[in-house]
């Protein structure tokens, strides 16, 4: 672990992981609609959401989504990653009051890129409701401006 409290991509190994858990509320939905220009009315409509087949209000796909960038930045690899790509699947509506975990797996590492191929599920109660794949490009040791005793014995 490095002094951001996350990994450098020295660190990381196939089959790591990490979570982040977050429940979704009222003023989430509100602020992220405001933010993103999404006022579909199955997110912001009760009335309207109840003759949908969900039944009731839910959440924004990409608002869920985002407890996987959460997880990412805070947890694994964790503070200076850059997000490089994502693919989402959607599997089960996530309502207001619900609270979504996140975990992020590392599945493979690309060394002469310094990229990293994370498996990404977001699940509710234990189910799965988005399921997917990251590509980010974390810290490393080896670009730190900061003197960090472990990477100055790697470059020896």
């Amino acid at each position: 672990m490095n002094e951001l409290n996350g990994y450098d991509f020295e660190d990381l190994r196939p089959g790591m992981s990490a979570q982040f858990a977050k429940t979704i509320t009222e003023a989430d939905i509100l602020l992220f609609a405001g933010a993103s220009g999404d006022f579909n009315a199955v997110h912001i409509n009760e009335q309207f959401a109840q003759t949908t087949p969900f039944k009731g209000r839910i959440a924004h796909g990409m608002l869920t989504a985002s407890i996987i960038s959460a997880a990412i930045a805070g947890r694994l690899p964790g503070p200076g990653t850059i997000y490089l790509g994502q693919n989402l699947r959607f599997k089960a509506p996530v309502r207001p009051g619900d609270t979504v975990q996140a975990e992020v797996t590392v599945k493979e590492l690309i060394h002469d890129k310094r990229r990293v191929v994370l498996s990404t599920v977001c699940t509710v109660g234990g189910k799965v409701v988005i399921e997917g794949d990251a590509v980010v490009m974390p810290t490393t040791c080896r670009d730190r401006v900061v003197a960090d005793a472990a990477c100055a014995v790697s470059k020896a």
